[in-house]
């Protein structure tokens, strides 16, 4: 019989220059007339913008990605096909914008994208490793999608994940558990928001 919690029991660490990404936090998941909307989308907002502060104010990089489409979804292949909703994002849709207490601050890098990743046809891993990044801190929506394909390129690109999750929203809860359960069995590390501070003071997960 496979012992499961042995074959899953690995810790990954931090490293020494971390960044905080947060995944498509827009207006979509948090406006409650959007076919996107998330009943826990506030709340996690709410994590999202505590942690931005808390990097800003320790000098450390602050990363964000948005959902944009040409007319018809023409970039988004068969992802906008198999996911209709996501017309909601062509061109400057008021629903793809970052809402008022969650926005960019100037010198904030934002990219843009169309599929699940903040990795895939985007420049974040050519800016991660010129500002010489090792860790990412994930937060967004939605947990099973665009967050969990972020978390899996950002270990498959060789960058240390931990994704915080009370600042991540689901359509519910058991797809929102589910979904961090696994991402911390194969990887990534799962954390809660009151964890981060003191994991940017002392560099380790304990």
């Amino acid at each position: 019989m496979t012992d499961w919690h042995s074959a899953f029991s690995g810790r990954l660490e931090p490293g020494k220059s971390p960044a905080l990404l947060l995944v498509d936090p827009v207006a979509a998941y948090v406006e409650p007339k959007s076919p996107l909307y998330l009943e826990s989308g506030q709340a996690a907002a709410e994590r999202m913008a505590e942690l931005a502060a808390d990097f800003r104010s320790r000098g450390l990089p602050v990363i964000w990605t948005g959902v944009r489409y040409q007319p018809n979804g023409a970039d988004g292949g068969h992802f906008f096909r198999k996911v209709p909703v996501l017309e909601v994002f062509i061109g400057d849709s008021p629903l793809g914008a970052f809402p008022a207490d969650l926005e960019p601050a100037a010198d904030d890098p934002v990219f843009m994208k169309q599929y699940p990743s903040a990795f895939f046809g985007t420049a974040l891993d050519e800016w991660l490793r010129t500002h010489r990044v090792d860790t990412l801190f994930i937060g967004g929506f939605s947990t099973s999608g665009c967050v969990r394909a972020s978390a899996l390129d950002a270990l498959q690109y060789g960058y240390v994940p931990f994704v915080v999750s009370d600042a991540c929203a689901d359509r519910n809860t058991d797809f929102h558990g589910q979904n961090l359960r696994d991402l911390g069995a194969k990887y990534a590390e799962i954390v809660m928001s009151e964890q981060v501070p003191a994991m940017l003071e002392t560099g380790n997960t304990s």
